[in-house]
C-alpha cells in the first residue's frame, strides 16, 4: 500500500457510551472507594488512559505499582460487560462501510488514547478489529495524542503526504498538524466541527460518506 488512513476510535468509529466510560472508573471505586472522579477527559494532564490511571493514583496518594491491578480490573469489567451484553460499542453511522471501502486500497490503523486490550475488546465485539489491526497504536507508551500518531506514522513507513489522520478532538487537530499529515476533523455536531476548524482543521466532516470523498481527494495522485 502506498497510502494510509489512521483513525481515532471514540468519536470517529464509536460513540463512547456512559456505561463504557463508567467501566474505566469502576476499579477505583471497587479498590479504593474513590467516587466522583472527573469524567471530563480533558481535565486530566494528558488525555491518555495509561497517564490518567497514573495521575489518579498519584493524586490520591496511592502507589504507582497499583497501575497493573487497576488495568486488569478495568479489562475484566469491560470483558464481562460485553459478554453479558450490559453494554455494546455504538458505531458511528457509516464507519463500517468506510473501513470496508478503504481496506483494499490503503493501509488502515488506529491511534487512540485507549489501552490496547480495551480497544481490541470493543473493536472485536463490533467485528471491526481485522480492518485496523495492522497498525494499532494506543495508550501504551503514554504521552499526548501527537506521540501516538507519530508512532503510527513511523510504522507505516510512508511519506506524511500519503497519510490521513481522522480525529474528533482538539488534541487530534494538534496531532495531525504537528505530524504534518492530512487531517480530517470529524464530528456529527456542527458546533463541534466549528471548534475543530477554529483550532486549525482545514478539512472537517459530519458524515462518513463525506469523509470517504475527502480521503480520496487528499490522497489522489497528481
Amino acid at each position: 500500500m502506498d497510502s494510509a488512513v489512521i483513525f481515532d476510535v471514540d468519536g470517529v468509529l464509536f460513540d463512547l457510551t456512559t456505561s463504557e466510560e463508567e467501566a474505566f472508573f469502576a476499579p477505583f471505586a471497587r479498590r479504593y472507594g474513590l467516587k466522583g472522579l472527573s469524567r471530563d477527559w480533558d481535565s486530566y494532564r494528558t488525555r491518555n488512559d495509561e497517564d490518567i490511571i497514573a495521575e489518579i493514583l498519584a493524586t490520591n496518594g496511592l502507589p504507582p505499582s497499583d497501575r497493573d491491578g487497576v488495568i486488569a480490573d478495568y479489562l475484566e469489567v469491560m470483558a464481562e460487560g460485553l459478554r453479558a451484553r450490559h453494554f455494546s460499542p455504538v458505531e458511528i453511522p457509516g464507519a463500517r462501510a468506510l473501513l470496508q471501502s478503504l481496506y483494499d486500497h490503503h493501509a488502515i490503523g488506529i491511534a487512540t488514547a485507549n489501552l490496547l486490550a480495551a480497544a481490541r475488546l470493543r473493536l472485536v465485539h463490533a467485528c471491526l478489529w481485522p480492518w485496523v489491526a495492522g497498525y494499532a497504536f494506543v495508550a501504551e507508551g503514554g504521552g499526548h495524542k501527537r506521540e501516538t500518531v507519530a508512532r503510527a506514522i513511523a510504522a507505516t513507513g510512508l511519506p506524511r503526504s500519503r497519510i490521513v489522520y481522522i480525529g474528533d478532538n482538539l488534541n487530534d487537530v494538534v496531532a495531525g498538524l504537528e505530524n504534518g499529515v492530512h487531517f480530517i476533523g470529524f464530528a456529527v455536531d456542527a458546533a463541534r466541527r466549528d471548534r475543530l476548524s477554529a483550532a486549525g482543521a482545514e478539512h472537517t466532516s459530519g458524515d462518513h460518506a463525506a469523509t470517504r470523498d475527502m480521503i480520496a481527494r487528499l490522497l489522489s495522485k497528481d
